[in-house]
C-alpha cells in the first residue's frame, strides 16, 4: 500500500500535464471548433430570450411536470410539433476564463487524488512502470473520459462531439498514467 501523501508529486504533475494538454487541445488544435453551432438569426433569438427574463439555470422544452404527463395527448403533440430541447442559461457577463481555468486545475488535482487513492491501495511500492501506468490510466480514463458518454444518451449531444471528448479524456489519462508510473515510489 502506498499513502496518498507520498503521491503528491504525481498528483500535481498529472494535473499540470492535463492542464497543458487540454490547453493545446482547445486552443491550438481545431477539432473542437465544430462542436457548437450558432443560432439561426441569433440577434432575433437573443432578443426573444432576453424578453423572457430567463434566470440562469437549466430549462427543458416542452416541459412537463411528471412522467405521467409525458404520455398525455397534449404533451405528445408538443413533442411532435417541436422543437424539443435543453437550454442552459448562464449569467449575463463575459465568461470568467480565469475562474473556469482555476476550477479546471482543481478538478484535475481532485482526479489525481482519486487516481492516487486507487493506485495506492492496489499497487505496492516498487511496482513496475507498465503496471502502474495501466492502473492509473484506467482510473484516469474513467474520470476524464467515460462520463461524457451519458451526454448523447440523455442530453442529445451529438455522438461525434462526445467521442472527441472521450478522446480528450484518453489523452488526459495517458499523461496522468505516465506521471504516476514515472514518479511511483520505489
Amino acid at each position: 500500500m502506498v499513502s496518498i501523501p507520498s503521491l503528491w508529486a504525481p498528483i500535481v504533475l498529472s494535473a499540470v500535464l492535463v492542464f497543458v494538454v487540454s490547453s493545446i487541445v482547445h486552443m491550438a488544435l481545431a477539432y473542437h471548433r465544430s462542436d457548437y453551432r450558432p443560432l439561426p438569426r441569433e440577434g432575433e433569438a437573443l432578443d426573444m430570450l432576453r424578453g423572457l427574463g430567463l434566470a440562469p439555470g437549466l430549462y427543458t422544452f416542452p416541459h412537463c411536470e411528471s412522467p405521467k404527463e409525458m404520455g398525455t395527448p397534449e404533451m405528445l403533440a408538443k413533442y411532435e410539433r417541436g422543437p424539443v430541447g435543453l437550454l442552459t442559461v448562464l449569467p449575463s457577463r463575459p465568461p470568467a476564463m480565469g475562474k473556469h481555468l482555476a476550477a479546471w486545475f482543481v478538478y484535475c488535482l481532485v482526479i489525481g487524488v482519486f487516481v492516487a487513492y486507487l493506485a495506492g491501495r492496489t499497487l505496492a511500492p516498487g511496482t513496475e512502470y507498465l503496471e502502474v501506468f495501466r492502473v492509473a490510466g484506467t482510473a484516469a480514463l474513467m474520470a476524464y473520459g467515460l462520463g461524457y458518454l451519458v451526454l448523447p444518451i440523455w442530453w442529445g449531444q451529438p455522438w461525434a462531439t462526445t467521442l472527441k471528448h472521450v478522446f480528450d479524456g484518453l489523452l488526459y489519462a495517458l499523461v496522468t498514467a505516465g506521471a504516476f508510473a514515472w514518479l511511483w515510489p520505489a
